[in-house]
């Protein structure tokens, strides 16, 4: 059973422009890598809008943020490693 509502969580950016979907939600939505889904990535602190995407989440429940959107969200900052952001999935 696919994806149906949005979905919003706090989390913060990895290595390599990656989230961490939390287990609970890829369990209670019941989430599979074959999805795909509306990704929206709001940087906390960052005084840019958020930005969105089109993006799977792959098999151990990450999700790559492209170059182009961290650039954008980057607001001058070279490494958003660490930063906490707010991350908003919604079905297509």
């Amino acid at each position: 059973m696919p994806l149906t509502e949005r979905v919003s969580f706090k989390t913060r950016l990895q290595r390599g422009n990656r989230v961490q979907v939390p287990k609970y939600v890829r369990w209670h939505y019941k989430l599979e890598p074959t999805q795909i889904l509306e990704v929206t990535v709001s940087v906390l602190g960052a005084w840019r809008p958020a930005q969105s995407f089109l993006s799977r989440i792959s098999k151990d429940g990450r999700i790559v943020v492209p170059k182009l959107t961290t650039v954008l969200s980057a607001d001058g900052k070279t490494n958003l490693d660490n930063h906490i952001a707010d991350v908003r999935l919604d079905p297509i």
